[in-house]
């Protein structure tokens, strides 16, 4: 019904497992190398929309290891923007987040697109959601509208041009690796693999490993 999956990473179930990461197959090296925004912490970013049925897939595998990462690790999720519209449910994400909803709505966002098939980005369909979901509507509308959340959009649009991200869901470590489901094999593959490159990233920023 909408023509949003082609940036979407299908996935790559034949890809054989494997013991070591092989660089250009399980991952990729970002070059230049981005500045990460976690301090000492290695940093994971989420590429992610909730336009893309691969990462509403994604979502119920990957949020139980985020919840177990170790102190050392900050999570972020970034909404990709490829688009007008995406940029529309980028702009969703950040409302969501400015008024502390998110934990709240994140799932239920990706349901409302892919479960009941609701287009979110069109503002009469937003607005309607939004109220049957416990949100005043005239607040969430404004927050949605303001200068701080269309310009945290912004920020995410040039992220993703930055970090070079092509289709989503994309993980990327400390701002160097980039990995993703269709790279390793499987969802369920995506995440050993993330712990490997969090340990190589740690080792070289002179953690422990």
């Amino acid at each position: 019904r909408m023509m949003f999956a082609a940036l979407c990473f299908g996935l790559l179930w034949s890809a054989p497992a494997r013991a070591e990461l092989e660089l250009g197959k399980q991952y990729t090296l970002l070059s230049p190398a981005q500045p990460t925004e976690s301090g000492k912490n290695v940093e994971v970013l989420e590429f992610f929309s909730y336009a893309c049925p691969h990462c509403h897939d994604l979502e119920p595998v990957l949020n139980p290891w985020v919840k177990k990462l170790p102190g050392d690790v900050t999570f972020r999720r970034v909404p990709a923007v490829f688009s007008d519209k995406w940029l529309i449910l980028a702009r969703i994400f950040y409302a969501a987040e400015a008024l502390g909803q998110l934990d709240r709505l994140h799932p239920a966002i990706f349901n409302a697109m892919h479960v009941d098939r609701l287009d979110l980005t069109n503002e009469r369909t937003l607005l309607e959601w939004v109220g049957k979901n416990g949100m005043d509507s005239k607040k969430f509308m404004e927050t949605y509208n303001s200068f701080a959340v269309q310009g945290k959009a912004q920020r995410a649009k040039q992220l993703t041009r930055s970090f070079a991200v092509a289709g989503v869901p994309a993980l990327v470590v400390d701002g160097k690796y980039m990995t993703s489901a269709s790279q390793t094999g499987s969802n369920e593959r995506l995440l050993p693999a993330l712990d490997e490159l969090i340990k190589k990233a740690r080792q070289e920023r002179g953690g422990k490993s």
